[in-house]
């Protein structure tokens, strides 16, 4: 496999420096690229970088992928208006053991051979170097005009920016750059990759690499991903996406890329899954002919949801989105997780009712229609349960004199009410 190639056809090559082919084609190549390390989930936004990584292994070279948790002390201000909050090492280190553990599933780590993933943190290098030692050993190589020069910097020195630029942060190139050389000195790595504001960064190590080691060394970005209506991706309305469970549950990760407009499921389909060309060309064609079927959303919420999470909890989110729509089961709506079910009926009417009445027994028409207000009226209830209309907890009623009490609370707390197809009420017991 060609990587460059490979990254042409999938949308993801923005820049490339001249000569980065033939080092590939020349030799098993050692290849890095940051990951920031302020939080301890990643997000989607980083899935770019981890999926060029992931294609730089299959194309059988060495992915390096370097938390910056020194550069994370510091804060890079590309694409940034504002310096970012700076973290303390314990923090650093907590965020690192996630990220490895979420890096694991796209990368192999355990491989004996020579093209296995390695997890370095520039910390470990720079917080043994004194301010002195570095301006004199890498600061007189790279010339302030040389700096000043870099899109990032200029950006920030504008007019247009109000708070202008520390010197913590001018002084970021320095580090990245001195990182590449680090690597490049100690690991053999010739090559480092990031999205496209990052180019600026990454000429400058490799401008340090040629004046301080008289050696070789190249660059590629990719480029950053925005929505087809020009929103930022991996945004929604609850902020990031992240890979961590916790943070975003396995349904609402599946649902993001389940909603995906046609022609972004076109293009995420390309950049984050590694289905093959072929394949992809198929499933383009197929959806081109019954896009309302939304074959290729579909795929792509299945791909990306099973390398992030597993099949099982893929197989869990179906199960959510089939319940949402009135196609669930009883037993599929007590399996679920509280964390997801609050998911899928987010946004839906809530009552809440005693739990101490529950466990007693409430009367259905009582509950429904006094207790809380899910309906109106009692003589509504009674005309709903009549036309078979009322579900509670994905189960018809068709009896009025039904007595609900503790035995129906979801996980100890909730009861889905449901009249008509896709009419929900959350009762919950306090």
């Amino acid at each position: 496999m060609n990587f460059v190639e490979e990254l042409k056809w999938r949308g993801m090559l923005h820049d490339v420096m001249p000569g980065t082919e033939e080092q590939l084609d020349k030799e098993l190549t050692s290849a890095y690229l940051g990951i920031d390390p302020t939080a301890d989930s990643l997000h989607i936004g980083h899935l770019v970088g981890v999926m060029v990584l992931k294609h730089f292994q299959l194309a059988g070279h060495k992915p390096i992928a370097l938390i910056g948790g020194a550069t994370g002390m510091i804060g890079d201000p590309s694409g940034k208006s504002e310096e970012r909050n700076l973290l303390d090492e314990p923090t650093l280190r907590h965020n690192q053991e996630c990220i490895q553990k979420q890096l694991a599933r796209f990368l192999d780590f355990e491989t004996q051979a020579p093209y296995a993933a390695v997890l370095v943190n520039n910390y470990d290098w720079m917080k043994e170097i004194s301010f002195l030692d570095f301006i004199r050993d890498i600061g007189k190589h790279i010339t302030v005009n040389y700096m000043m020069a870099k899109d990032s910097v200029k950006k920030r020195l504008s007019a247009e920016s109000k708070e202008g630029m520390s010197f913590t942060e001018f002084t970021y190139q320095l580090v990245q750059g001195y990182d590449f050389l680090w690597l490049y000195q100690n690991m053999n790595c010739k090559l480092q990759m990031g999205g496209s504001d990052q180019w600026g960064n990454i000429t400058t190590g490799t401008e340090l690499i040629r004046r301080k080691a008289s050696g070789e060394a190249f660059a590629l970005t990719v480029p950053l991903i925005t929505k087809a209506d020009g929103t930022k991706f991996g945004k929604t309305e609850q902020g990031n996406v992240w890979l961590d469970p916790e943070r975003t549950t396995p349904y609402q990760f599946y649902q993001f890329w389940l909603n995906a407009s046609d022609e972004d499921a076109e293009r995420y389909i390309k950049i984050f899954t590694a289905l093959p060309k072929e394949e992809i060309d198929a499933l383009v064609a197929e959806h081109k002919t019954a896009p309302h079927a939304r074959e290729l959303q579909k795929r792509l919420a299945e791909e990306v949801t099973v390398m992030v999470h597993s099949k099982k909890e893929y197989e869990m989110a179906v199960e959510a989105s089939q319940i949402l729509f009135g196609k669930g089961t009883a037993e599929q709506l007590r399996k679920l997780g509280e964390k997801t079910f609050l998911s899928v009926f987010e946004g839906v009417p809530q009552f809440q009712v005693s739990k101490t009445e529950l466990e007693q027994g409430i009367n259905i028409v009582d509950l429904l229609a006094e207790k809380t207000e899910v309906f109106p009226s009692k003589g509504e209830l009674r005309r709903t349960i009549k036309g078979n209309g009322l579900s509670i907890n994905q189960v018809k009623i068709g009896n009025e004199d039904m007595v609900i009490d503790s035995h129906f609370l979801i996980g100890g707390k909730y009861i889905l009410a449901q009249k008509g197809k896709k009419n929900y009420s959350l009762i919950i017991a306090c």
